[in-house]
């Protein structure tokens, strides 16, 4: 089934939709398929339960098919020679590998693996995807882990995604009532602070815009704005609404996630309070982390928070496996002006309860790894027209970053940016040169091997010159 992209381009656009299959239909398996159907690409999903099927069957535009990932007939029966994509992302690490590797030898273009373990992820996982030839292995738990490191560094962020080596980053920020931005035009904005910077998308009753100079900001606003690192904090700065990095966290659930962000933080120095109510899992992270402090006990009790700390943190992370449980923790340590709090949730319809809460950092590692997924997929059509290098979700999903490469057959070289006649609710807003970020102006011209970040909030982007009328 194709999807008409309402783009018109030089470059026919069913060029961009792949055939993919996707082995694991589970909560992860089920947000990459959505997302992949979204963008128009031909799924073919494989699981053992036929339960699952009927429900993926029931919501998705895919061929299903009952059965396992490692089982030859199957493989053949989904057609994996023709794959583009083979995806196996079951819960068993083995079975994703082993699934990935006969496809391969089948025929399929391109492998993805989930590999969650942490043994394979510290010590083996290089030698994995080389000898498995693997084109990407994938850790929804490591990945939400870096996300949220982020994050506790920059703690005035609601969310941070980075560019060219932490060279240049896109900051979203919540305005609260009383905020200094609230009634300031972003053009006034930009004369009184002289830090570096653009105001390239603002989310206001679930609605993106792609503000102008002349739009104004109000209270509640949840604004993203482009910058290298140095200038956004001089922003805040200036605004006076900068937190310093956490030095002190705590962390309830001793999940994979749990451990990824606490070995970053020790690691970095940070004070690290885990809490499980799990003995086991609390023994076998405290010989993993020796540098943490790890308590036994229900993080539900508020007591017991208390007792070990709560209100003399800088930061509280919920990432137990209940995403209600998360988000009624976490109210609670809001409610006890903890500095920054972090929320688990996966599943999208509890996200606007949690932000109607004031809970508004939310992590998804479901989420996190359908991105990284499509990010993979919309890149991998360089040589017939698309030159995606990266592709961000942003604003909740609703709207997108993405970093194009600029090749010499680009027609708008040299040309300055108020002369280009661009489509609407797009911003190029940055660019990228000889490793150096700028924040552009509409005298900016674009060079041959530029890297140029758009955010778009409406339409799907598959090429540089998707932007111009």
């Amino acid at each position: 089934m194709r999807r008409n992209t309402g783009v018109t381009h030089t470059v026919k656009k069913e060029d961009y939709f792949m055939k993919i299959i996707v082995v694991g239909c589970g909560k992860i398996g089920q947000s990459i398929i959505a997302s992949l159907i979204s963008e128009g690409h031909d799924v073919v999903a494989i699981d053992k339960d036929p339960e699952v099927l009927g429900e993926v069957t029931n919501v998705y535009d895919v061929f299903s098919i009952c059965g396992i990932g490692t089982d030859c007939e199957v493989l053949t029966e989904a057609d994996t020679a023709k794959a583009d994509i083979f995806i196996a992302v079951t819960g068993s690490d083995e079975l994703n590998m082993l699934s990935c590797y006969l496809a391969k030898t089948l025929g399929a273009q391109n492998t993805i693996a989930r590999i969650r373990n942490r043994e394979y992820n510290e010590k083996s996982l290089g030698f994995l995807q080389h000898e498995l030839n693997l084109s990407m292995s994938i850790n929804p738990e490591f990945f939400a882990a870096h996300d949220i490191y982020n994050v506790l560094k920059l703690p005035s962020a609601a969310h941070i995604e980075t560019f060219s080596t932490r060279n240049f980053e896109i900051v979203e920020l919540i305005l609260r009532e009383n905020s200094p931005l609230s009634g300031v035009k972003i053009m006034d904005l930009r004369r009184q602070h002289k830090a570096k910077f653009l105001i390239c998308a603002v989310c206001r009753d679930e609605k993106v815009f792609i503000p102008d100079g002349n739009f104004v900001l109000q209270s509640g606003d949840r604004i993203a704005l482009t910058a290298v690192p140095s200038e956004i904090i001089k922003l805040l700065k200036s605004l006076k609404i900068t937190q310093r990095s956490a030095k002190k966290v705590m962390i309830l659930g001793a999940s994979r996630t749990g451990y990824y962000l606490a070995r970053m933080l020790v690691l970095s120095g940070v004070s690290v309070i885990i809490i499980d109510k799990d003995q086991k899992v609390c023994e076998e992270i405290a010989e993993a982390l020796p540098g943490a402090t790890v308590i036994l006990g229900d993080g539900a009790q508020q007591e017991l928070l208390r007792e070990e700390g709560l209100g003399e943190v800088d930061a509280f992370i919920s990432l137990t496996g209940m995403d209600e449980q998360n988000i009624l923790i976490s109210y609670y340590a809001h409610s006890q002006n903890v500095p920054k709090v972090i929320t688990k949730v996966n599943r999208n319809e509890f996200i606007p309860l949690a932000t109607g809460l004031g809970l508004d950092t939310i992590v998804s590692p479901r989420r996190t790894i359908s991105d990284v997924v499509l990010r993979y997929v919309r890149a991998l059509k360089n040589s017939v027209g698309s030159n995606v290098e990266k592709l961000y979700k942003i604003m909740d999903g609703k709207a997108e970053a993405l970093k194009f490469n600029v090749r010499e057959d680009f027609k708008y070289i040299d040309i300055p940016l108020k002369d280009i006649n661009f489509i609407s609710n797009i911003l190029i807003a940055g660019i990228l040169r000889n490793r150096k970020a700028m924040v552009p102006t509409g005298d900016t011209v674009i060079l041959p091997g530029d890297k140029v970040i758009v955010i778009s909030a409406e339409h799907r982007l598959y090429d540089l010159a998707d932007i111009i009328k």
